[in-house]
Order: structure tokens, then C-alpha cells, then sequence
């Protein structure tokens, strides 16, 4: 039975890892359809979500199954219900890819930001591109040190989205007020991915440590 329950595990970790990776591919497609307006591209992200909500499932109903079958106590279920909470805040992650990649199909076939953004939201793309590979890499090691720096990396992702509102908020801002307000959107979907990989990260500390990130 305790063989079975860690092969149990070792199958959620597995679909988590995959998830991270899944969700760190569909922003970096969804931030180059932004900035390239590129429909073929964003049409991509938007089906691609599916599959990042069918891995969800597969983590769920596992998980579930497992609860049931082995009425797993202490460490143990702590383990199983932090891989629920991961799989719920990556299903996140995938559907703020998709509204980016919505964006960029709204305004098609006009870039859906102007060029005063357009370094911005690129270092937005890198650092939430560099919070989703460590996500992979702190669920495949089960890596406190780096899941802990995520919350760091989200500093830097809190100020780009500061940067952008100041970008917006100028009186010379030569777009227009609903140009503004789809910008301030795309800035903070960028900003909650950001929020879910440091949810993430916790999650990880939580599971490897038995105390919650301070």
C-alpha cells in the first residue's frame, strides 16, 4: 500500500512539473503574440489552455482518489493537498496566459499596446518566464532555497507594473483612455501570474519544511 501511495505521488509531481512547464510556455507565446501581434500565435495560447486545465484534472481527481483510497494523515496529507493548492494557482497562471494572448487578438490586426510599452511588458514577459521555470525546477527538486526567491523575482515584476501605470497615467499618454485601461489589464494579469509562482513557492517551502514562508 505505501508503495503504491508514493507512486501515487510521484505521478502528481510529475503532471505538476508538466503543468509549470505548460504555463511557462503559453506566457512566453503570449507575450510574443503581444508584442508581434501575431494572431496565428495567440490563437495557439487560447487552445493550447485546454490541455493546462485537462493536466489540472488529472492532478484533482488523483489526488482526491488518493484521499480516498489511503486516508493519508500528517505529512502525508499535507503533501497531497499542497499539490492541490499548486495545481490550482498554475490552472491560474494558464488561463492570465490566455487573457494576454485575448488581448493581442482584440486589437488585431493594430498592436494591441503602443511602443511606449513595448520594453515594459517585454521584461514583464522575461520575468514571468523566469518565475514558471523556477516553479519547474523548485517542484522537481523540491527546492525551498529557490521557491523562496520567487518572492524576490516578484518584486521586480510588482515594479515593471508601477512602471507601466506611470507610462499610462502621463499627460502626454497620445492613445486615449480605453488604450490606458487595456494596458493597466494586460499589467496586471502579468502582475498575478507573478502572485500565483510566489502562492507556488510557499506552497513548496510548506511541503519541504512543515513551516509556512515567513
Amino acid at each position: 500500500m505505501r508503495e503504491e501511495f508514493r507512486s501515487d505521488l510521484t505521478q502528481v509531481g510529475r503532471t505538476l512539473v508538466a503543468m509549470a512547464e505548460a504555463v511557462q510556455v503559453a506566457m512566453r507565446h503570449a507575450t510574443g503574440a503581444l508584442l508581434k501581434a501575431d494572431r496565428t500565435e495567440a490563437e495557439q495560447v487560447c487552445d493550447r489552455d485546454a490541455e493546462i486545465d485537462a493536466l489540472y484534472r488529472i492532478v484533482e481527481d488523483k489526488v482526491y482518489d488518493v484521499i480516498a483510497r489511503q486516508a493519508p494523515v500528517a505529512s502525508d496529507l499535507r503533501v497531497v493537498l499542497t499539490a492541490l493548492h499548486v495545481a490550482g494557482d498554475l490552472e491560474r497562471m494558464g488561463d492570465l496566459a490566455e487573457h494576454v494572448a485575448k488581448a493581442a487578438l482584440r486589437r488585431h490586426p493594430a498592436p494591441a499596446i503602443g511602443p511606449e510599452l513595448t520594453s515594459v511588458v517585454e521584461r514583464m514577459g522575461e520575468v514571468a518566464d523566469l518565475l514558471a521555470g523556477k516553479i519547474a525546477s523548485a517542484l522537481t527538486n523540491l527546492d525551498a532555497v529557490m521557491a523562496a526567491q520567487l518572492e524576490r523575482d516578484d518584486d521586480e515584476m510588482d515594479e515593471l507594473y508601477r512602471q507601466l501605470f506611470k507610462i499610462v497615467l502621463k499627460a502626454d499618454w497620445p492613445h486615449g483612455v480605453e488604450s490606458a485601461v487595456d494596458a493597466a489589464l494586460l499589467g496586471r494579469f502579468y502582475e498575478r501570474y507573478a502572485d500565483h509562482a510566489v502562492n507556488i513557492g510557499q506552497h513548496v517551502i510548506f511541503l519541504v519544511t512543515g513551516e509556512n514562508a515567513p
